[in-house]
């Protein structure tokens, strides 16, 4: 297994052409460890969701090297990228579920995309992971009868099923009482520690920076501090 399965060397980007083209990263060296939690925080605007796109193959490497699970983005083939997105979880603040399936159905969909097509075992999969998020009392619910953080946690649910080896997320507990923010991170860290998954969360939830073993700030395009925990 890679020690760093996520990593960044000279890593710029830019959004735009011509005279309206303008530079959203600068020269991003990161190496995130194997099971670790990591942070990344700082004000709107200083490009840490076009850092986690980048990271998470939703967007193309255009400058430096980005590396998942080592593998090279930069120019990598559609067919690769398809791949590594099978082995990743992605849990944004905008929960995404299908208006017409019942939790149970949103999250078992979670699995078709990483190939799993065992029906039955797919749905105890997905009944263990919504009940690991408080919500064996909701499998049969459509999203329309479900409150706004009991969504987030269905779509939480749904990207943590497959088992993935990296999980990417966007401000995931923005919806969620402290109560369930922390269990979602509780979560998180145990499958660091149990099976080595590696998380890294863009976040303004200064609740969950305690649980963090690392915090990456950026400002403008650039990360301008890195704290370990624990170190």
């Amino acid at each position: 297994m890679d020690q760093f399965p996520i990593t960044a060397t000279r890593l710029n980007h830019w959004f735009g052409t011509g005279e309206a083209r303008k530079q959203a990263l600068f020269d991003i060296d990161l190496s995130i460890p194997r099971g670790s939690f990591t942070a990344l925080v700082g004000p709107s605007g200083s490009g840490k969701t076009t850092l986690l796109t980048l990271l998470g193959c939703l967007r193309d490497v255009q400058e430096g090297s980005a590396q998942l699970l080592g593998h090279e983005l930069n120019a990598a083939s559609e067919t690769d990228l398809i791949l590594l997105r099978r082995r990743l979880g992605f849990i944004f603040q905008a929960h995404n579920l299908h208006e017409s399936l019942t939790a149970i159905q949103n999250v078992t969909m979670g699995l078709q995309v990483h190939g799993r097509v065992d029906d039955q075992w797919s749905a105890r999969a997905a009944a263990h992971s919504l009940a690991l998020l408080g919500l064996s009392e909701r499998l049969h619910y459509l999203p329309a009868n479900l409150s706004g953080g009991q969504k987030q946690r269905v779509a939480i649910a749904r990207a943590l099923v497959g088992n993935p080896d990296v999980i990417m997320a966007d401000e995931p507990t923005a919806a969620l009482d402290r109560d369930s923010s922390a269990n979602v991170v509780n979560i998180l860290k145990r499958l660091g520690q149990a099976r080595g998954t590696t998380t890294l969360m863009v976040t303004h939830d200064n609740r969950i920076l305690d649980q963090a073993d690392r915090i990456l700030t950026l400002e403008d395009g650039r990360i301008v501090k890195e704290e370990v925990r624990g170190a």
